[in-house]
């Protein structure tokens, strides 16, 4: 799609060179009047049309593509950088967030170990084995 159509599409003047939040806001007024499911069954497939063709000329315009060029559906470039957005706020207390995690997994062995050890005595204290290899 070309960028001119796709302004067109959303509103804006071939000549206008909108911002992404600009783009945003007139990609979804523009979802609300066709969306598919707010038509009835018999025009729904020109609505489903309507919309393909927005949400496309929304990554056109999104994709940062340069005038005249031929942008796929769909296709957005993406660069990575490298660096996290957040500053990595949280990455630091990861043994901290583990630390009730082990306690309740450890907790559990132990108490289902004692358990079984209290089982397997009892056991053995009712019925005697008299096979002289087993304890």
């Amino acid at each position: 799609m070309l960028m001119d159509e796709a302004k067109v599409l959303l509103g804006f003047p071939t000549n206008s060179c909108p911002t992404a939040s600009q783009v945003k806001d007139a990609y979804r007024r523009k979802v609300w009047d066709t969306h598919p499911d707010c038509f009835p069954v018999h025009l729904k497939p020109n609505a489903e049309l309507k919309f393909k063709m927005i949400s496309e000329a929304y990554t056109c315009l999104l994709s940062g593509a340069r005038q005249g060029q031929h942008v796929g559906v769909g296709y957005s470039r993406v660069v990575r950088s490298g660096v996290p957005r957040g500053g990595g706020g949280g990455r630091r207390n990861h043994a901290l967030i583990g630390l009730p995690f082990l306690c309740i997994i450890l907790g559990t062995a132990a108490l289902g170990g004692t358990n079984v050890a209290r089982s397997y005595r009892k056991q053995r204290a009712d019925y005697p084995s008299h096979n002289p290899f087993l304890p």
